[in-house]
């Protein structure tokens, strides 16, 4: 022990450390670690203990279930004898004790030494211990000053901001607080001559173990006026000031109204000291008189209001047409209310949304996996987009086994998620969300389509999220375990709320017997006033009248370049990891690897069979016979070329417009989206491409020498530049339709129509107005370009054999018109890209849109 360092000695589990201020003391699962927990609710890497110079200290890496001293769960904190500290839950985790070391003098070795109730006296010369009861726990005595005021409104970074309540003593600046009353989970002192950094590193001055946070995030400095500045550092989930994003290596001056946002934590400015709220997922949560309203004004949500409290299991039920799927699409923020609030622990989610997005996890009704993948690889893609570029893969693996091993997933990590069953799948797709730890979880339909047991299994698997300090809100049709939920809302038909409160007081207070007859009774007296009975009981004055005191409100947004989140990946970085799951999924299926290499070898061969006396060269007889089959032969290759591309895109963005709508919302890029797709599957129809025109041009005699290369490459180029082309065409229409059933007609009706304005079957050029139509046709290019390397327009009888010298411009003989076919092929192919990139848009959350 160095000198004028206060001992310390440490109990748990029935043994006692005296602690060596040289080096930090790893807490969790681990057994590599120095104290080992075997607790589930304690992370594998829990906490550290480490001495900072100044004093001892205990500090959380982001566990799942939290680090709790004096019951308060904490960050970072100070620790001294007297002091315990709970790991994963502040009554009965595990349990740490300690003591100084005058007091573990006499206890014998392996025997757990008296905690002293108060502050113990070190040895002259060593700092003194700080008082449990007031240094170790600030935020008590901050608490102590402050009184419940109404909470700060967001406004534009750097200004002053309006303070609701002012005049009404606060705590010691009068700032209103972050969290409703909450008091800050510690503190940090501001110096005037130095910079403050925030990150994940170690290096940092304020080190936040959150993977939200990026290792050299932001920093706090000084401006020469003697006021503060936050400053962003390129971080990738962005710095937030009113829950409004900097931009990337941007500042922002600071007041005390001002409320900061760094990953999970929020800080705020009194005096020189910067207050540090932690969001450690005990959360409050509420609506106030939401009203949606659709084209027509007919509202198909009306006034709702319900309050949910920290550590809630909420059930949303009610019949079709009650407004359930749009009330969870207005609490999300993917589709902001037309008028009303909702509230993020006092926290305006619509004004905020960039930074409380992070917070919020959603679980759609249908799996936002890729079934294909395994389990871990699943999660692996999803980690590495939503976590910052600078997270290590061994710190986003230790995150993927602690989610597993909370979920009890860790026995099938290495299975296909679609080998799972109903219940595993949806536990895995809730895993995917708790990887950022959000505090507020979303559920639809999670139980859609289980048997009895596996929708009492996923119920309890909710309830134990919210007492593990989560808030959970659930809609279902399932009635069967509405018991476990700590509140039930019921919605009437028309949007409005029939009843919200106790599950058990729900039958009693409808005066039915059974859910089934109060359903039946919603579909019978729909013209009822199922809203004003409820305003009129005594359950709504016990439940829902604090909350529903509040004036409803339009809600104006702020400008959507303010709202517009980071992204936690770069555009680069999200494109390679987007090609390489998508290439991951391919490869898992090997019914598709094998189509893919099937379908355009069989084409090639139907072109094979059709005879041509003279190949797909020019007769060299005297008579100039013509070849009269080239024409047919071009157009099923093209054909061909034009099936087997559209086939492979055209289920590909409708079969992922879930997990895309929900990756959206949490910072994927459109562009990059669309892009590692077009990569992807352009290569294969190229692939495709070389097969087809292999075997179907392998027996055809060709000119000896084409336009400016060998006569082969530019036909299989001009065919390849088809398929890609009408790759584009198959992904609109997977952009387009709504059901993935919608596809398959569209894609035969596409095919056929290339058929007919090929030019091959009848002469298009001359005929106004068809011709026109027919230059909107990706065959009638290709079959052209190919046309000009085999000189089509004297290979092929003439239309009009009256005129021989009447020919098809667009099969002139010429490099020129070759490359003139195949750059209005690639014009056609951008055009399509911006085609699908705007209806793509129409599948994103309603605040995401640019």
């Amino acid at each position: 022990m160095g000198r004028g360092v206060p001992e310390l000695v440490l109990e748990f589990n029935g043994r006692t450390w005296t602690l060596d201020p040289s080096r930090p003391y790893t807490l969790g699962r681990d057994p590599q670690g120095d104290l080992m927990a075997d607790d589930a609710r304690v992370s594998w890497r829990h906490a550290t203990i480490s001495w900072n110079g100044r004093s001892w200290s205990i500090e959380d890496h982001g566990s799942t279930n939290g680090t709790y001293v004096q019951g308060r769960r904490v960050q970072q904190t100070e620790i001294g004898p007297g002091v315990a500290v709970n790991l994963g839950n502040a009554t009965d985790g595990p349990r740490l004790s300690f003591t100084a070391a005058a007091a573990a003098a006499g206890v014998h070795s392996g025997q757990p030494a008296a905690a002293q109730p108060g502050p113990a006296y070190p040895q002259q010369g060593a700092p003194a211990w700080p008082d449990p009861s007031h240094a170790q726990h600030p935020q008590q005595a901050a608490a102590q000053q402050q009184t419940h005021h109404a909470p700060p409104v967001p406004h534009q970074q750097g200004g002053p901001g309006p303070t609701p309540g002012a005049g009404v003593p606060g705590g010691a600046s009068g700032a209103p607080p972050v969290y409703g009353d909450r008091s800050p989970t510690t503190f940090h002192q501001l110096d005037l001559g130095r910079v403050m950094r925030i990150g994940r590193a170690l290096e940092n001055e304020l080190v936040v173990s959150d993977l939200q946070v990026s290792r050299l995030h932001a920093e706090f400095r000084a401006t020469p006026d003697g006021r503060f500045e936050i400053r962003d550092l390129g971080s990738h989930n962005g710095t937030y000031v009113n829950g409004l994003p900097l931009s990337k290596s941007g500042s922002a001056l600071i007041g005390p109204n001002d409320i900061v946002g760094v990953g999970h934590s929020t800080f705020r400015l009194v005096g020189d000291r910067l207050e540090e709220f932690v969001d450690t997922g005990e959360v409050s949560f509420s609506a106030r008189h939401l009203t949606v309203t659709v084209d027509g004004g007919k509202n198909i949500l009306k006034d709702v209001s319900f309050g949910v409290p920290e550590k809630s299991l909420v059930a949303v039920i009610g019949p079709s047409g009650s407004g359930k799927s749009t009330l969870l699409k207005a609490l999300t923020g993917y589709r902001p209310a037309n008028q009303g609030d909702v509230l993020y622990d006092n926290r305006n989610l619509y004004k905020q949304f960039a930074e409380l997005r992070q917070r919020i996890g959603l679980v759609p009704q249908d799996d936002i996996l890729h079934k294909e993948l395994t389990v871990s690889k699943a999660l692996g893609y999803a980690a590495k987009l939503r976590f910052p570029a600078d997270t290590t893969e061994a710190e986003r693996t230790a995150r993927i086994h602690e989610v597993l091993a909370e979920l009890k997933l860790d026995i099938h990590k290495d299975k296909k998620v679609t080998s799972l069953s109903g219940g595993q799948r949806k536990r895995v797709s809730v895993a995917l969300e708790l990887l950022t730890k959000p505090s507020l979880i979303f559920l639809d339909e999670p139980t859609s389509g289980l048997d009895p047991g596996m929708d009492r299994d996923v119920m309890q698997l909710l309830r134990g999220l919210a007492d593990d300090g989560r808030t959970v809100l659930v809609v279902t049709h399932s009635v069967a375990e509405l018991a476990i939920c700590d509140k039930l809302l019921v919605m009437a038909p028309g949007g409005s709320v029939a009843y919200f409160g106790p599950p058990e007081e729900a039958l009693n207070f409808f005066g039915y017997t059974s859910w089934a007859d109060v359903f039946s009774a919603f579909e019978n007296y729909r013209d009822y006033d199922w809203a004003g009975r409820w305003r009129g009981s005594q359950h709504y004055q016990m439940y829902a009248a604090d909350i529903d005191a509040v004036a409803a409100q339009s809600v104006h947004m702020p400008p959507a370049q303010q709202m517009r989140p980071p992204k936690p990946q770069g555009w680069t970085a999200q494109l390679l990891t987007l090609m390489r799951r998508y290439i991951s999924v391919i490869a898992s299926d090997k019914g598709f690897l094998a189509l893919m290499v099937i379908l355009p070898a069989v084409l090639g061969i139907v072109s094979v069979v059709i005879p041509a006396e003279f190949g797909l060269a020019a007769p060299d007889v005297a008579d100039k016979r013509f070849n009269s089959k080239a024409g047919t032969i071009l157009l099923i290759l093209a054909v061909g070329m034009c099936f087997a591309g559209s086939a492979n895109s055209v289920r590909e963005l409708i079969k992922e417009r879930v997990i895309y709508e929900r990756e959206r919302a949490t910072g994927l890029s459109r562009s990059a989206y669309l892009t590692s797709k077009v990569i992807v599957l352009g290569v294969i129809t190229a692939f495709q491409g070389v097969i087809i025109c292999g075997i179907g041009l392998s027996t055809r005699k060709l000119p000896e020498e084409g336009l400016f290369m060998s006569p082969a490459v530019e036909i299989c180029l001009a065919i390849i530049a088809l398929g890609f082309t009408s790759m584009m065409v198959g992904l609109m229409i997977s952009a387009l339709v709504k059901t993935a059933e919608k596809t398959m007609p569209l894609l035969v009706m596409f095919a056929i129509v290339q058929v007919v304005f090929t030019g091959v079957l009848f002469q298009l050029y001359g005929s106004p107005g068809l011709e026109q139509f027919a230059w909107l046709m990706p065959s009638r290019w290709a079959v052209a370009a190919a046309g000009a390397t085999l000189d089509l327009a004297h290979l092929m009888p003439p239309w009009d054999t009256d005129n021989p010298t009447d020919l098809d411009p667009l099969w002139e003989s010429s490099a020129g018109q070759w490359g003139m076919n195949i750059a209005v092929l690639l014009v056609m192919a951008v055009v399509l890209f911006a085609v699908v990139s705007r209806l793509l848009r129409r599948h994103e959350p309603e605040v995401m849109r640019k």
